[in-house]
C-alpha cells in the first residue's frame, strides 16, 4: 500500500482548505523559514541515503552519465517550459472565471506536487524499502505550498490530491512488484544515488545554489545498469 502518497494527498487536501480559507492572507516570511527547515531536513535525508553506497565508483559514474544526459535533453528546462505554456494556454482560454483558475489550480498544483525528484525517489523507495521519511518530509512541504497555491487558485489545487494520489501510487506499487528483480545490492545503489540528488535539492531549498536536480533523473537508471553490468 502506497501509505506515504495517500498521507501526501491528505496534506495536499488539509492544506488546500486552510489556503482556501485564508485567502491571500499567506506570510510571506511564514514561507522563507518553512522552506529553510525542509531544506535541512532534506539535506539529513539525502546523506543518510547517501551514505548506503556499496560501489562508489557506480555512483559517481551515474551521476555524471545520468548529469550530462539529462542536461542534453534538457529535462529541467523541457518540463518548465511546457508548464509555463501550460498554464498560458488555460489563462488565455479561461480568463479569470471560475473554471479557467479551476484548470489552472489543479495542472499547477499537480505539477508543482509531482514534477520533481522528491516524487520518484520517494515513491520508488517506498516501494522498494518500505521508507517513508522522504515522502513525508514532501506531504509537509506539499501541505504548506498548498495553502498558498489554494489562496490564489482556490478547489483546483484541492483537487490535485487525486492525480497525484493515481501519479505517486502507480510508482510506488511498480516498484513494489518488481522488487524481486531489485537485489540488495541494487537497493543500496539506487538510494544511494537518490540521495545524493536529495542533496542537491536541500541545497536548491536552502539557496546555497542552484542545482538542475530534474536533469540528474537519469542517473536512476544508469545506476540499475551499471549494478548489472558490474555486480563486484
Amino acid at each position: 500500500m502506497p501509505i506515504g502518497t495517500i498521507i501526501n494527498a491528505a496534506a495536499v487536501v488539509a492544506g488546500s482548505l486552510i489556503g482556501i480559507v485564508l485567502k491571500h492572507r499567506y506570510p510571506e516570511r511564514l514561507k522563507d523559514i518553512f522552506f529553510q527547515a525542509i531544506g535541512l531536513v532534506t539535506l539529513v535525508i539525502g546523506v543518510r541515503m547517501a551514505l548506503q553506497v556499496e560501489n562508489i565508483l557506480a555512483l559517481i559514474f551515474s551521476l555524471l552519465l545520468g548529469g550530462v544526459a539529462g542536461e542534453l535533453l534538457g529535462l529541467e528546462e523541457r518540463i518548465e517550459r511546457g508548464t509555463q505554456k501550460l498554464k498560458g494556454r488555460l489563462a488565455r482560454g479561461g480568463g479569470r472565471s471560475g473554471e479557467g483558475r479551476f484548470s489552472e489550480g489543479l495542472v499547477t498544483a499537480f505539477l508543482i506536487f509531482c514534477m520533481g525528484s522528491m516524487t520518484i525517489v520517494g515513491s520508488i523507495d517506498e516501494g522498494l524499502r518500505g521508507d517513508r521519511s522522504i515522502l513525508l518530509t514532501k506531504s509537509v512541504m506539499d501541505g504548506f505550498t498548498s495553502i498558498a497555491l489554494a489562496s490564489t487558485f482556490g478547489t483546483g489545487v484541492l483537487f490535485s490530491a487525486f492525480p497525484l494520489l493515481l501519479f505517486q501510487g502507480a510508482i510506488t506499487i511498480l516498484a513494489s512488484v518488481s522488487q524481486r528483480f531489485f537485489t540488495p545490492l541494487m537497493v543500496s545503489q539506487l538510494t544511494a544515488v537518490g540521495g545524493t540528488m536529495l542533496l542537491g535539492l536541500g541545497i536548491g531549498l536552502l539557496q546555497i545554489r542552484k542545482i538542475k536536480v530534474i536533469n540528474f533523473l537519469p542517473a536512476l537508471l544508469i545506476v540499475v545498469l551499471l549494478t548489472l553490468l558490474f555486480p563486484g
